[in-house]
């Protein structure tokens, strides 16, 4: 099972629509109705434009879509911070060390996220974060580039 196809059975509590849109957007919710751009080329993807949405279906209230409005931006950094921990995750990022993933290709695949859903991931990390954190016997450095380091 692919973490899209999980996403739709961990989450049934939201009904899921895969259609097409006139607008640009790769996916929308009203209520507990998520629609899902139907011609997204991969399920990966998907996925992540799913967890998106769940993560405005758990921690968003009323219309965000002005994004000029501060507490919209705050709902709409909620919404992703949500998203990236439900796919990645500071321990995600560990895992992918301990498989040996050696550049962000190889931990996007191992974590079924899109390389840009991970950067953005690390993005939103260094900013909550700073540098760097720790994490059980690890530390997460998030600049200049991404390194994870085992504490003996």
């Amino acid at each position: 099972m692919n973490m899209y196809e999980k996403l739709l059975t961990d989450n049934n509590d939201v009904n899921v629509v895969e259609k097409s849109f006139k607008s640009r957007a790769k996916g929308l919710i009203k209520g507990k109705n998520i629609a899902i751009r139907k011609d997204l080329a991969t399920s990966t993807e998907k996925a992540c434009i799913l967890a998106e949405e769940l993560g405005h279906h758990h921690t968003s209230v009323g219309d965000i879509t002005d994004q000029t409005k501060t507490e919209n931006r705050k709902q709409e950094r909620q919404a992703r911070l949500y998203a990236y921990n439900k796919l990645i995750g500071l321990r995600g990022l560990i895992q992918a060390f301990e498989k040996r993933c050696l550049c962000r290709t190889e931990m996007a695949q191992e974590l079924e996220v899109t390389e840009e859903f991970l950067q953005e991931a690390i993005d939103c990390y260094t900013a909550k974060y700073g540098t760097h954190i720790p994490v059980d016997n690890y530390i997460i450095f998030f600049t200049p580039n991404l390194r994870i380091l085992k504490m003996i």
